[in-house]
């Protein structure tokens, strides 16, 4: 140690705790100078975290970017249901709960084919709701949907027309993003870092 002014080395004598103890990094080091098969193994292990942890995060990105979409038109279509559905005897009661179930379950049909309770019933095992499993494309569709559902409402279009028209733009923008040109556009759009 005093030949070569190391800091992060100890060297210490004693009945029970003589040894020389070094700082991790010095011993990791000492390692590979002693074992080159270690030296491979570690920066084998080192790689594979990496990746894993890359992997998670761009699925937490993922998971991020599909909430966001989901709730971009969100504000717009909830203020349009309580400005032009709700009755004012019934707000802040359990009947002004069930208006806006009805009109996220309008779009869910629209898209979905099935309400929420129907898809929780068709996967008992899985948590959260069927847009929590949706694709980025069904989210994108979704958002559009709320905004015209929104405006819609605004008109005074009773749920029956709403829904059908927005089943019919929901089918005709799904079939745009499916095409393989489109798919293959969106890919091309610059990744979030």
């Amino acid at each position: 140690m005093e030949a070569t002014g190391a800091i992060g080395i100890i060297s210490k004598t004693g009945r029970y705790r003589s040894g020389i103890f070094a700082h991790k990094d010095i011993a990791v080091s000492f390692c590979y100078w002693l074992s080159p098969t270690f030296q491979l193994y570690l920066i084998k292990e080192f790689q594979r975290l990496k990746e894993a942890e890359a992997e998670q995060a761009k699925t937490a990105l993922d998971w991020s970017l599909k909430r966001i979409l989901a709730r971009v038109n969100y504000k717009v279509h909830t203020d349009a249901v309580k400005l032009h559905l709700i009755p004012p005897r019934i707000v802040n009661t359990k009947q002004e709960g069930w208006v806006y179930a009805g009109e996220a379950d309008t779009l869910n049909i629209a898209l979905f084919g099935m309400t929420a309770k129907q898809w929780q019933g068709m996967n008992p095992n899985l948590k959260g709701n069927v847009r929590d499993y949706a694709t980025a494309e069904q989210l994108l569709v979704l958002s559009n949907l709320e905004n015209l559902n929104a405006h819609f409402i605004k008109e005074g279009l009773p749920q029956n027309e709403r829904l059908q028209k927005l089943n019919e733009i929901a089918i005709y923008q799904m079939q745009l993003l499916s095409f393989p040109k489109t798919l293959a556009e969106l890919k091309k759009l610059p990744q979030p870092k």
